[in-house]
């Protein structure tokens, strides 16, 4: 019996699923244990592929180099500033519209869902976007960062599901009958109780506005205005066609040995960058994890 229910269908099926996850996990959480060991290690033994699992020659050079750049602190202020303003902006864009989207009786209801799946699928596409941008004088704008790309159809029908099926319809009858209007209805029963997918519609914006450096690419040229991406690739960028273009032809066996450290520590700065880059959001995550099991999942069944 006991050969029989250690066999059984039920517990190799949870092995097999169990392996899996595990090494699905390994899959997703090796690149980024890679980049913290080697942006530790030496610039040497990074560049010659010597880093594998464990780091060697701890150093922490790759990180002083990035930081004698005076244009970081440039760049972590104002993706601070485009992620927090341009988080709020669009939770104020959000939230109310997928509220009102998920009242059954509000008019033209269907119009306007369709109108914003319709947007989901086409767009004018990016020169007639940047064409817009400019004749409104937004162009090297700080806050045209903060304004582009403000509301997600996809964060909104999530939201809307999730104000559909978590918070019944009974709550709000019973409200207009103690004569609450629409405004309090959405201030002190839909807003309370809508907290887990606000945290995960916060997050979800926020991972955006931090990792996003092709929006300041386009619309931004002056470099006191550098989000912290755009900042972190010119700084990668240049040191790496500092070196190219040097002429090695005739240089001492010293010189040659310093432009070849450089060499070597550009690369170990790519993983320093990196690192420098996603540690905000992953300190941030695992407070508002918790709230990814009532929010998220429940707010992704479309309805």
């Amino acid at each position: 019996m006991k050969k029989n229910k250690f066999f059984s269908s039920d517990r190799i099926v949870t092995i097999v699923n169990t392996l899996i996850l595990l090494l699905i996990c390994v899959i997703m959480l090796y690149p980024m244990y890679f980049t913290v060991i080697a942006s530790v290690s030496e610039p040497v033994d990074v560049a010659t592929g010597q880093v594998t699992f464990w780091p060697k020659g701890f150093t922490l050079d790759g990180y002083k180099e990035v930081f004698k750049q005076d244009q970081i602190w440039v760049g972590y202020r104002n993706t601070i500033i485009y992620t927090v303003l341009g988080t709020l902006l669009s939770l104020v864009m959000t939230i109310p519209a997928a509220y009102a989207l998920s009242k059954k009786k509000m008019r033209f209801r269907d119009g306007f869902s369709i109108f914003f799946a319709f947007t989901m699928f086409f767009s004018g596409g990016l020169l007639p976007t940047y064409l817009l941008v400019r004749n409104l004088n937004l162009v090297n704008k700080w806050y045209t960062i903060i304004i582009l790309g403000a509301f997600s159809v996809s964060n909104m029908v999530i939201a809307r599901t999730y104000f559909q099926i978590n918070i019944p319809d009974v709550l709000y009858e019973a409200s207009e009958l103690d004569g609450a209007n629409q405004l309090q209805q959405f201030f002190r029963i839909a807003l309370p109780l809508a907290k887990p997918i606000i945290a995960v519609i916060a997050l979800y914006y926020a991972i955006g506005r931090w990792n996003d450096y092709f929006t300041a690419a386009i619309y931004l040229s002056e470099a006191d205005y550098y989000p912290l991406q755009l900042v972190l690739r010119d700084i990668l960028i240049n040191n790496q066609l500092s070196i190219g273009a040097l002429d090695t032809s005739g240089m001492s066996a010293e010189q040659l040995l310093y432009i070849t450290r450089k060499a070597y520590m550009a690369e170990a700065m790519k993983y320093s960058i990196i690192f420098i880059a996603s540690l905000p959001m992953l300190i941030i995550y695992p407070f508002i994890q918790k709230y990814f099991v009532k929010g998220a999942l429940v707010g992704s069944v479309k309805g």
